[in-house]
């Protein structure tokens, strides 16, 4: 699938690649804007109003991803992932590519699904990198009240394996 996926030219197999590398939700790739990315530190960071927690959220980048958004960020345009009137594409356009690719009635959310049943069983990783892969908040209100990273590194090294499990990665 994800082969068929990368052979695929439009901005809606983009988006849904970059979707699947970041275990980001639809809503947040979809409203991504330029000024949100670090590309030399590999970072992107969706603001707290983005973001269903209502708190800001650093995603590590691999380097799949980073090309991705490297190929489709414009000079004056707002959102990375735009239409050809310069909004953000629809749900649907991400919904297409991947009914393009698998005609089983896949969901785009599904891969998140999938990426946390993938690092249950395939990684070693603490739950609490992975939940903070999928910008889950884990614990209890003192344990969140002294809880100060958010694992960055460590759950880079999780998005990296993840990229190459999906088949997206370069490796």
């Amino acid at each position: 699938m994800m082969a068929d996926l990368r052979k695929m030219a439009g901005v809606g197999a983009k988006a849904l690649m970059f979707t699947i590398l970041t275990v980001s939700r639809t809503g947040e790739t979809l409203g991504a804007k330029p000024e949100e990315f670090d590309l030399e530190n590999k970072v992107w960071t969706i603001p707290a109003e983005r973001m269903k927690a209502a708190r800001d959220h650093r995603v590590p980048l691999t380097d799949e991803a980073i090309a991705i958004v490297k190929s489709l960020i414009q000079p004056g345009e707002t959102y990375v992932f735009h239409n050809e009137f310069g909004r953000p594409l629809s749900n649907a356009t991400m919904m297409k590519a991947l009914r393009t690719v698998r005609d089983d009635n896949p969901t785009v959310h599904g891969f998140r699904s999938s990426f946390r049943d993938w690092a249950a069983e395939q990684t070693d990783s603490p739950r609490e990198v992975v939940e903070a892969c999928l910008a889950h908040a884990v614990g209890d209100a003192a344990e969140l009240a002294y809880k100060r990273s958010d694992f960055l590194e460590k759950r880079r090294a999780v998005m990296n394996r993840w990229s190459s499990f999906a088949g997206l990665g370069r490796n």
